[in-house]
């Protein structure tokens, strides 16, 4: 049973954006791996940009930077 997890910063992502991460991500492990859709898990979690950080720095404040 293959499981993804999607991790995407909380920033308006619609339902039906995330229906699409789920229906691509289950069709990329059938089509690269041969699993099986109905055994095939993927969950989004969506994180607060102050909850996620890169270079030492929340991406609240690098966006509040332009980076």
């Amino acid at each position: 049973m293959p499981y993804v997890n999607i991790k995407i910063t909380r920033e308006g992502t619609t339902a039906e954006q995330k229906a699409a991460l789920i229906k691509g991500a289950t069709q990329l492990l059938v089509d690269v791996l041969g699993k099986n859709p109905a055994t095939t898990v993927v969950v989004i979690d969506e994180v607060e940009t102050d909850n996620w950080g890169i270079g030492g720095e929340s991406v609240t404040m690098r966006r509040k930077a332009g980076n």
